[in-house]
């Protein structure tokens, strides 16, 4: 297939263009960059004078937790916003490797039982890709609490020698086969009380494999800066290229954010370490994360016990965080389709109760600890000056979510708007150049990501591309097909599973 991109100004290119220029790509390449008047193509999309950029690449989302891969191969609210690319396995919990097949280590986001899970390797999870439609590019990192609960089960221990050594050879399999580095969700129950030890000893298998060290913060409010902290000194030992997975800052914890931001923006050019980061002032959090943190033990199964048990559930209450109910609103209830959209508030009032922290606990009995809860509680204005930071990726840390699902849920402007909303704040807040931006959100996640023919625009490059004007995006063309144009997906299915060549 050829395809004739006309009128664009190309922003994101390897080499400057001050005027307009036409791009003629062939097959999944962009062929060549001028003025081509006469060209014939078997496809032509006009950019009308807007902007032409790399295709923008997602660092961190949900679409494997909330298993959308699968049931919506056409990602649209990524392709909507000029997505090409996205990484998943964050959080520590990963699609692959899997010992025993099983998907415990994302049942806080999704329904494991939907899926026929016929793969047990990165190998043979990739190729499973491979045979299915999907619409975008996709990676994925190798989850720390998936391989971890694999080998020691529920137990919140250290790991033996053995069962180090046990862990480091199954993350050499998945780095050998196309993982693209090791994230660890540290707030999370089965990662909470990890040792410094052992994710020094982990981060140095990703490192000699060339891949990036992902982190959720073992603490993202009053802990922040002894978390970022402890990451700092990680990368700086192990010399692991890092990334702190959604570095946002919790309202009342300010002052220890900045102090924690300060650092890492002071940190010396030559260490590769990022952050990533959404423009919202909203949180999307599995329910079970409002808990006090030493009733989140045992899994699942134990904390929904806990809440039903009258003398736990009474500790538990005199330990819950305070929540302004009307901001804490239900995004996600498996199987209870009816508490969608309902706020704390409402939840309260439908149980006829006083308190709300006993309708938080009655709640998390009737949704059995699952879903999720869009929770406004980020400071706006400090989280601008985040993502204007030279160490800054913008990220959505959501799914795409299939508007014909047979479950409601709620999609958070994290879903629909992240990069769309960064652009329009780029131009109206003038964070930065434009360049700039693009660069953030295109060449350098490419180069951390080791995907050398992604992120610039140049001849020979895969063609994923963006055209936009302002904060809206006019198409969007994925290696050469365009999939998203004139405010409709275009039903074609080129995105690849991607596989780090370490």
């Amino acid at each position: 297939m050829t395809l004739l991109i006309k009128n664009v100004r190309i922003v994101g290119g390897a080499r400057e263009f001050p005027e307009s220029r036409d791009v003629f790509v062939s097959g999944d390449r962009i062929s060549a960059i001028g003025a081509f008047p006469n060209k014939k193509a078997d496809a032509v999309l006009d950019g009308q004078g807007a902007y032409l950029s790399p295709g923008f690449i997602d660092v961190d989302t949900d679409s494997d937790h909330y298993l959308t891969l699968f049931n919506h191969p056409a990602q649209e609210d990524f392709l909507r916003q000029g997505v090409t690319t996205i990484f998943g396995g964050m959080c520590g919990s990963s699609l692959a490797p899997l010992t025993y097949g099983t998907l415990e280590s994302i049942q806080k986001w999704g329904d494991p039982g939907r899926v026929n899970v016929n793969w047990h390797s990165v190998a043979e999870f990739l190729k499973v890709l491979d045979r299915r439609p999907l619409a975008l590019n996709f990676g994925t990192l190798a989850g720390h609490a998936t391989i971890r609960r694999a080998i020691v089960g529920e137990a919140l221990r250290e790991m033996t020698k053995n069962e180090l050594n046990v862990f480091a050879r199954t993350l050499e399999a998945a780095l050998r086969e196309g993982a693209f580095g090791l994230s660890t969700g540290l707030a999370y129950v089965h990662a909470y009380k990890t040792s410094f030890l052992e994710l020094s000893f982990l981060a140095d298998v990703a490192k000699r494999f060339h891949g990036v060290y992902a982190t959720h913060l073992r603490n993202g409010a009053e802990g922040v800066k002894a978390s970022v902290d402890e990451t700092i000194r990680l990368a700086k030992e192990i010399g692991v290229r890092t990334l702190i997975s959604h570095f946002v800052p919790v309202a009342g914890t300010e002052r220890h954010y900045e102090e924690a931001l300060a650092e890492i923006n002071a940190l010396p050019e030559s260490m590769d370490f990022r952050f990533d980061i959404y423009p919202s002032a909203r949180s999307l959090m599995p329910v079970y994360t409002f808990l006090p943190q030493w009733a989140q033990n045992g899994g699942v199964d134990v904390m929904r016990a806990n809440v039903k048990d009258e003398w736990l559930a009474a500790r538990i209450k005199k330990d819950l965080p305070k929540i302004d109910e009307d901001r804490f609103v239900i995004a996600q209830a498996p199987g209870s389709d009816f508490l969608v959209s309902k706020s704390l508030r409402d939840v309260r009032e439908m149980y006829e109760m006083h308190d709300g922290r006993d309708a938080l606990l009655r709640l998390m009995a009737a949704m059995d600890m699952k879903g999720a809860i869009l929770y406004e509680n980020l400071n706006g204005p400090l989280g601008l000056k985040a993502v204007a930071s030279p160490r800054s990726f913008v990220a959505s840390n959501a799914p795409s979510f299939d508007e014909g699902t047979r479950e409601r849920q709620i999609k958070s402007e994290r879903t629909t708007s992240t990069f769309t909303r960064f652009l329009s704040l780029v131009q109206d807040e003038h964070l930065m150049p434009l360049e700039d931006a693009i660069r953030k959100i295109t060449a350098e996640p490419a180069r951390m990501f080791d995907l050398p023919e992604r992120g610039e625009i140049k001849e020979g490059n895969i063609a994923d591309l963006a055209c936009f004007r302002g904060g809206e995006v006019r198409f969007t063309v994925v290696n050469g097909v365009p999939v998203y144009a004139e405010g409709e997906f275009q039903n074609k299915f080129p995105g690849r599973a991607l596989r780090h060549k370490s």
